[in-house]
């Protein structure tokens, strides 16, 4: 199966014409935009005729993303804090919970070939509402950027000898070629490096499993810091921490949006591929949680006191197992080659999608476009700076903290999907993401994250009480649930669309549901383009006739003057 992305073949570089008169003021920013996004489609959906590759190698590519250690870090850190059993119910609460609310979004992604901005814009936030998102997804991709940096510069100190502060800067700058060549090159090494790095994640666990028999009897045993005893406030910390995972789903649908249409033909390998990588990524990161918290018992079992002090560490997890199948310098080179693997595997994801999302809403906010690398860079240099700061030994306060926040996005989001379009039919259906045809704010969304981001942080830093304190996360589910539908009825849907016309005469759909692969001339740029990235321009042509614009140049018109009038 070829891992290949073709180039567009009409989607490509803009002709070398000047600025036409229509939009001078714009256009070299829409120009400059339109160049950079054929290959990672910053602003706009992803066209059929870039979407080349079948569902098994899209999936493939999405889950080669999660390969990171930090689920290791915190299976092991919240079952040294709270015992297995809590730990590994805590671990199977967040994992339903990811999985039921991915499953809605992992589908407009697929279906529609959007990422989660744009699905944002349209399911309850409107069309500067989702910056909001954007801010904190892009937050998520720094924490977890500096996390994984964290265990690699721990990987290359035990390995080399290099020094942390240095180990950081290395984990930081080697993903940035990477990073330069957008989606061509990450599908490319996702697939190539998946299989080594489940040979070597693999091996550990079943070795410990068939050649240690009684470390299973001694993992179910394990009582952690406190008595080990059932505690529903216990599980719900444990929950908490595993949580902050939820935002992941935005980055499986930076590749998921890559999907090929959906046919009668291709449908249930269409509907495996989906489900797979987009909500069936937290059954491999729950596993991953559960492992390196069995790696952690093990540890803490068999060594001293001062080697168990690091069994949170998944470099020393899997080099402590690797030392007793083979010599120790093989053992060594093993344990540093997995880490450096699983660390550029994410590292490139979350530096990618970070880029994406900052992007996105600074070119929105002041119609600029000012490259993506600018925000590769800025992202890193973030991630760089809570390496630096040592973020690693206050994992679980910043997980626990950020869970609060990408629950009640993420849910609020799910549920408008799955009541307010499907049950309720208050807000659209088909996603919309251009300019022109949102409402600039839509209270839906921004009044639902408000209130469950708000109120559920306060509870975790204690406003409510100890007695509620462990339940923030659960709460901003709840609340983002019901607020989010409460919020659809009380304003009647009215903030979802400015627009119910774009002017354009053309079907968005094609007979099988899947967006139209029709093309039609930007007036800006003089790209033509796939019909759900089209509206007609409030500009008429030169003999009064219709023009047709991107929403891509939409994104950088300064003026306005293309942009309709509200219907409504």
């Amino acid at each position: 199966m070829t891992t290949e992305i073709t180039r567009p073949t009409t989607d490509d570089a803009p002709p070398a014409l000047p600025p036409t008169d229509i939009h001078d003021r714009g256009s070299a920013d829409a120009r400059a935009a339109t160049k950079e996004s054929l290959e990672d489609y910053t602003l706009r959906f992803a066209p059929r005729s870039y979407r080349k590759w079948g569902p098994g190698v899209v999936a493939t590519s999405a889950l080669g993303g999660i390969a990171y250690l930090a689920d290791f870090s915190i299976g092991a850190n919240i079952g040294i804090t709270h015992g297995t059993i809590n730990a590994l119910l805590g671990i199977a609460v967040a994992a339903v919970v990811i999985f039921v609310t991915g499953i809605p979004l992992a589908y407009y992604a697929a279906r529609y070939n959007i990422d989660l901005d744009l699905i944002t814009r349209g399911s309850g936030f409107g069309y500067y509402g989702s910056v909001i998102t954007n801010v904190i997804f892009a937050t998520f991709t720094f924490i977890f950027f500096a996390l994984e940096g964290s265990i690699m510069a721990q990987g290359l100190q035990l390995g080399l000898g290099i020094p942390v502060w240095i180990g950081y800067a290395v984990s930081t700058i080697l993903v940035i070629p990477l990073v330069i060549y957008g989606m061509r090159a990450l599908s490319k090494l996702q697939v190539w490096t998946t299989p080594l790095w489940l040979i070597l994640m693999v091996i550990p666990f079943a070795y410990l499993v068939i050649a240690n028999p009684s470390s299973v009897g001694e993992f179910f045993d394990f009582k952690g810091q406190g008595d080990g005893s059932l505690s529903l406030s216990s599980v719900m910390l444990a929950a908490g921490v595993c949580l902050s995972l939820i935002a992941q789903i935005a980055e499986q649908i930076d590749y998921l949006r890559f999907m090929p249409p959906k046919t009668e033909a291709n449908r249930r390998r269409w509907w495996g591929a989906v489900i797979l990588a987009g909500p069936g990524w937290v059954i491999f990161g729950a596993l991953k949680q559960a492992i390196g918290l069995f790696l952690a018992v093990y540890l803490i079992a068999s060594l001293d006191p001062e080697a168990a002090a690091t069994a949170n560490e998944p470099v020393h997890q899997f080099l402590g197992i690797y030392e007793q199948m083979m010599p120790g310098w093989l053992a060594m080179t093993l344990a540093v080659i997995l880490v450096v693997i699983s660390q550029i595997k994410i590292n490139v994801t979350n530096a990618y999608s970070g880029s994406l999302a900052w992007t996105n809403s600074y070119t929105r906010i002041t119609k600029t476009y000012p490259g993506r690398m600018i925000f590769v860079l800025v992202n890193l240099a973030i991630a760089l700076i809570l390496m630096e700061s040592n973020m690693f030994d206050f994992l679980n306060t910043i997980l626990g903290f950020y869970a609060n926040l990408g629950m009640a996005w993420i849910v609020t989001v799910a549920t408008d999907i799955a009541i307010n379009k499907y049950l309720l039919k208050l807000s659209p259906k088909q996603p919309e993401f251009r300019r022109g045809m949102l409402y600039a704010w839509n209270p839906v969304g921004v009044v639902s994250l408000a209130l469950s981001g708000g109120i559920s942080i306060a509870m975790f830093f204690g406003a409510f009480g100890p007695g509620v304190q462990p339940f923030s996360p659960m709460f901003a589910v709840l609340i983002a649930f019901v607020a989010t539908p409460v919020m659809a009825i009380i304003t009647k849907g009215r903030y979802y669309l400015r627009r119910t016309d774009d002017g354009i005469d053309l079907p968005m759909l094609d007979d099988d549901g899947n967006p139209s692969d029709e093309r039609l001339m930007d007036l800006a740029t003089g790209i033509e383009f796939e019909r759900p990235d089209m509206i007609a321009s409030a500009v008429p042509g030169p003999d009064g006739e219709t023009q047709y614009i991107s929403s891509l140049s939409l994104a950088t018109d300064k003026t306005g003057e293309h942009v309709l009038p509200a219907q409504r």
